[in-house]
């Protein structure tokens, strides 16, 4: 069978402003006019906020405005406005006003009734127009002024409705969220890094590293590369796509019950330093009762690497024990595994006690474990009084529009958008796809703060800027600056971990045979990396943030060309290598 090496479809691709001089871009931008801006409304806030939904006329199909609208935020289900919170934005080619089927009905009907209802943002592209035309325009919140409809003036357009891009003029706005722009605008050398970095990827799936990956980087709040290479397996069937969804693996570490915690520390209500037992007295006569969280998060509180939990199901013949699993689901054995295997709804209980009767490690230091992460879920239900996934929703992924991340991603997506990860031999025999890789967070209803986490690389990027900005993103903030600086920190260097709480960080002393990390990362940069073929990092030296996502362990975890060839930490290298 030929391998191929080719990036996704050209008409899947989201037109990328990178692919533009800066002198064209700047011209773009500062042609936008905002002619009209009630209550502050653009750039937007509030994405978690009541319908988003949207109409545009004469721009053609699938327009470029269209899909950088929706790499902010998905457009709502719902598409009927009925509420004060709820927005709709007009997009008109005026140069088509004269036209026959020009909506003037539904412009002079339509619209004052929104305008009404909810909030109404109105577009409109080409060619200026007399307002008094539109004898509405007083009713609508927001007027936008596009010169030009053109696929760089529509993203443009779309990245100032949510403050990706600034607007001059007399009615100006900020920028506050990520935008896309050429990589000569923050210094960097576009085309070395376009060659370089396809170069690498490129020998990865050749020496079957993985069958595809994407890579994003964004400096100074810029995505200013982001491209797809290879296809979702080896058959070279499905191209990636920009939008496609990745089982994070261990970046679940990161970017789960990690911000949760960031987040009630700032509040005061999580102390690094209490004991387990504190938020945990399940563990208050355990050998690990006090132990402090602080110690944990930092893999420094001699807690054994991991328990495979479904192996320790098993009774010495390879049958299941009892009260573990059984191959019909029913009231006591809801949580599907497979479509023939189904745990026991109390197992979680079983996990919890095998974690706490494992001894500690004899020695002290540096040890990388997943068994605290598999308790945090417990911990930040414990403080909030919500349920892991709810708050984790209301409190970060739908406020950045990042409606990709959650657990269990076939509850909102179809199979086609996520890729494949490993042919299971063993636990679950069959191809895992749509499901965790890990199979303890398998037994945890997919839920947990150590795997289950997914996400596609646009919505990653708004977490990880969300760290870079200290806290802050969309003009709001999600958790103070000082737990930023004090979870990206090295808590224990001198003792020789060079873990911050969470985050992983460079080695002490760099090492090109152990890094998975760019030698020219600086001591202040953080990140995680996944065992499924997922990483980030980012480095607030350079504002910075560079994500790279495979999925590596198709068909098997056998491949491990992704750490032989080093390929993170030289894709890392090329973009510190263009900004010289």
């Amino acid at each position: 069978m030929g391998l191929l090496l080719a990036q996704s479809v050209p008409d899947q691709q989201v037109f990328a402003p990178q692919n533009s001089d800066v002198a064209a871009w700047e011209s773009a931008r500062q042609s936008i006019v905002l002619l009209r801006n009630e209550r502050g409304l653009l750039p937007l806030r509030e994405l978690d906020q009541g319908v988003f939904t949207y109409q545009i006329f004469g721009l053609g199909q699938k327009t470029v405005f269209e899909q950088t609208i929706n790499n902010y935020k998905p457009e709502s289900p719902l598409r009927k406005i009925n509420s004060p919170d709820d927005l709709l934005i007009f997009a008109l080619n005026t140069d088509s006003i004269d036209a026959p089927s020009f909506p003037i009905k539904t412009t002079t009907k339509y619209l004052p009734y929104a305008a009404g209802t909810g909030r109404v943002l109105l577009i409109l592209f080409g060619k200026a127009v007399h307002l008094e035309q539109f004898p509405f325009i007083s009713q609508v919140d927001a007027v936008l002024q596009i010169p030009d409809t053109d696929r760089l003036h529509q993203s443009l357009a779309a990245q100032a409705i949510f403050g990706g891009c600034a607007i001059d003029g007399p009615i100006a706005t900020q920028k506050n969220r990520l935008g896309y722009a050429p990589p000569a605008l923050v210094g960097l050398d576009g085309q070395l890094m376009a060659d370089s970095i396809r170069a690498i990827v490129e020998e990865g799936i050749r020496q079957w590293a993985f069958p595809g990956a994407q890579v994003l980087v964004a400096k100074d709040g810029m995505v200013v590369f982001h491209e797809t290479y290879g296809y979702h397996t080896y058959d070279s069937l499905q191209p990636v796509r920009p939008d496609d969804i990745y089982d994070f693996a261990s970046v679940t570490k990161v970017t789960s019950t990690l911000p949760a915690l960031m987040r009630l520390y700032g509040e005061g209500q999580f102390d690094l330093d209490a004991p387990l037992k504190e938020y945990l007295p399940f563990f208050k006569k355990s050998d690990k009762a006090e132990v402090t969280y602080r110690q944990l998060l930092a893999h420094n509180g001699r807690l054994k690497p991991s328990i495979v939990f479904w192996r320790e199901a098993k009774n010495e013949d390879g049958t299941w024990k009892r009260r573990s699993f059984r191959s019909i689901e029913s009231g006591r054995y809801p949580i599907r595994i497979t479509d023939s295997l189904f745990l026991h709804k109390k197992y979680k209980r079983q996990i919890y006690k095998g974690i706490r009767t494992l001894p500690l490690s004899e020695k002290p230091g540096y040890v990388y474990s997943d068994l605290s992460f598999i308790l945090y879920p417990t911990v930040v239900e414990r403080l909030t009084g919500k349920p892991l996934e709810r708050y984790l929703t209301d409190k970060f992924y739908a406020p950045l529009g990042a409606a990709t991340i959650r657990y269990n991603p076939l509850r909102s997506y179809p199979k086609e958008r996520i890729l494949p990860t490993e042919r299971d031999t063993f636990f679950r025999r069959q191809q895992v796809h749509g499901t965790v890789h890990d199979e303890t967070a398998a037994m945890l209803n997919g839920v947990s703060g150590h795997a289950g986490l997914f996400g596609s690389a646009g919505d990653l990027a708004k977490l990880v800027q969300l760290y870079l900005n200290r806290g802050e993103y969309g003009g709001e903030r999600y958790m103070s600056e000082a737990a930023v600086r004090e979870f990206t920190r090295c808590q224990y260097c001198p003792e020789g971990n060079r873990r911050g709480l969470g985050f992983d960080k460079p080695l002490i002393t760099w090492d090109a045979k152990q890094s998975y990390v760019a030698r020219s990362a600086s001591p202040d940069s953080f990140g995680h990396s996944g065992y499924t073929g997922t990483f980030f990092w980012a480095d607030p030296q350079s504002n910075l943030m560079v994500i790279f996502l495979s999925n590596r362990v198709y068909p098997d975890r056998s491949h491990t060309g992704i750490s032989d060839l080093n390929i993170r930490p030289r894709v890392q290298q090329v973009v510190y290598d263009a900004m010289k």
